[in-house]
């Protein structure tokens, strides 16, 4: 069973920076997609960035330019560099692993972090 657990959320001046560390204890199949998550008050989840094991990725429009995803396949960890950030980036980030289309498995969610962007 796959456990991803985030950290590195916290308050942050808008302008400023943050990294985001997610780590899975167990293996994560090279077939699996890894991506970023946010969710505010009263808004549905939506998807940050995503990368695959070849390291491929995808990043909402709203972010593009401002956030970085990596991924390192041999540690089983994703990060997400977020740079520049606005109050609108305020939301509980969620890390995910999810296999890619065309394969079936089980999908993991972590437990989320908070991320506060305020002056």
């Amino acid at each position: 069973q796959v456990q991803l657990v985030e950290s590195g959320g916290g308050l942050v001046q808008p302008g400023g920076s943050l990294r985001l560390a997610c780590a899975a204890s167990g293996r994560i199949f090279s077939f699996y997609v890894m991506g970023w998550y946010r969710q505010a008050p009263g808004k549905q989840r939506e998807l940050v960035a995503g990368i695959t094991s070849g390291l491929n990725t995808n990043y909402a429009d709203s972010v593009k330019g401002r956030f970085t995803i990596s991924r390192d396949n041999a540690k089983n960890t994703v990060d997400l560099q977020m740079n520049s950030l606005k109050l609108e980036d305020t939301a509980v980030y969620y890390c995910n692993a999810r296999p890619n289309k065309g394969y079936s498995g089980s999908e993991f969610w972590g437990q989320g972090t908070q991320v506060t962007v305020a002056s």
